[in-house]
């Protein structure tokens, strides 16, 4: 299945031989990359090896694993601690007096966590579609993936990167760090831990880590000697837990330069690059793409999905949410303010978008 897993999706699978374009853009002239955002998570449910198999295929230069911490502190990757809507747990008998209600980063939420699961336990569950109402095409697959470890994402990785004759890259990120911190199943001391044991701690590593907490890669940095390149989150409003400064302040030409000290690039919500009118058609680029360059730093957006309920009104086709819009436009509507790369759930899309925005430069 995993094998078939280009065909099956509805995708060209000779479009994983197209993944390293010899045309350039972006920062530095290097060619933008292809981020596949929890794997092929357009095609798959996310985070499962099934995911992440299916977006190296189509072409993702990185696959992205959102990392939490079991009970005996093993990092997995799921979206969020609370798996109620990512796994089979509710429907599981001898876990339902787990659920339970946690504060997290200051916000009530109830259902199960997977750090109140061994990893003995995690691995009797079977992961299921987070957004059924969109991609109920994924919910073919509930049932059929277990929670993926970090060392078995890597270890496809390795195996993957052999197969394909292409080094596929890794791009990690510690979720709610703080959280995790305060219930003494620090995210940062397993992180690192294992990318050392796979070669993977290297400034030349084919890895970003990132953390949508500053603090967070700043001790990385400095306090756990990181080495590999990291990137910092952000979101369009708001601010970091537990953090004074606000989003929008550390992307001023002051705040990135601050953030260059201890981080590579910067993610922000693709709304911060190109904002949307208020009728929600795309409006004109900000200066965001410019200021982060010449702070020396990277910017690589999320995130980019094929269907009519995520893209700007313009950008849609038909009435129908789940129905695709255009994408490949948008995409390239984007990748021409000079990204570096950019979050997609459909890596083969993001791969035609790329040749298409670079096609003539």
């Amino acid at each position: 299945m995993l094998r078939l897993g280009a065909l099956a999706a509805g995708a060209p699978a000779v479009l994983g031989a197209t993944a390293s374009p010899a045309l350039a853009g972006g920062h530095g002239h290097q060619p933008s990359l292809v981020v596949g955002h929890r794997g092929a998570s357009g095609y798959r449910p996310e985070h499962t090896l099934a995911s992440y198999e299916l977006a190296a295929r189509l072409g993702a230069d990185f696959i992205e694993p959102d990392l939490v911490s079991t009970k005996d502190h093993v990092l997995v990757a799921r979206h969020e601690p609370e798996i109620g809507g990512t796994t089979d747990v509710a429907s599981r008998p001898e876990f339902a007096s787990r659920k339970r209600t946690v504060l997290l980063d200051g916000i009530s939420v109830t259902g199960w966590f997977t750090h109140d699961f061994t990893l003995a336990e995690l691995k009797t569950l079977r992961a299921t579609e987070r957004i059924p109402a969109v991609r109920q095409h994924n919910t073919l697959y509930n049932g059929l993936f277990p929670v993926p470890t970090f060392q078995e994402i890597l270890d496809l990785r390795k195996r993957l990167s052999k197969e394909l004759d292409r080094e596929i890259g890794v791009y990690p990120e510690t979720k709610h760090p703080t959280y995790f911190r305060e219930l003494g199943l620090d995210l940062e001391t397993p992180l690192v831990q294992v990318l050392r044991r796979n070669g993977l701690d290297r400034a030349d590593a084919k890895v970003f880590v990132q953390s949508f907490e500053a603090k967070n890669l700043q001790a990385l940095r400095e306090d756990y000697r990181l080495r590999a390149p990291s990137i910092f989150l952000t979101s369009a409003t708001g601010s970091p837990f537990g953090d004074t400064t606000t989003y929008a302040e550390y992307l001023t030409p002051a705040g990135l330069r601050r953030l260059a000290r201890y981080a590579d690039g910067i993610g922000p919500d693709k709304s911060q690059v190109i904002p949307r009118k208020a009728d929600d058609t795309l409006g004109e680029p900000t200066t965001l793409v410019k200021d982060a360059h010449a702070a020396g730093l990277k910017v690589m957006p999320y995130t980019f999905r094929a269907e009519n309920a995520f893209l700007p009104a313009d950008y849609r086709v038909g009435t129908d949410p789940a129905a695709y819009g255009r994408a490949i436009d948008e995409q390239v509507t984007f990748l021409k303010t000079g990204l570096d790369g950019l979050f997609t759930d459909q890596a083969d899309i993001g791969v035609l978008a790329r040749s298409a925005a670079y096609a003539h430069v």
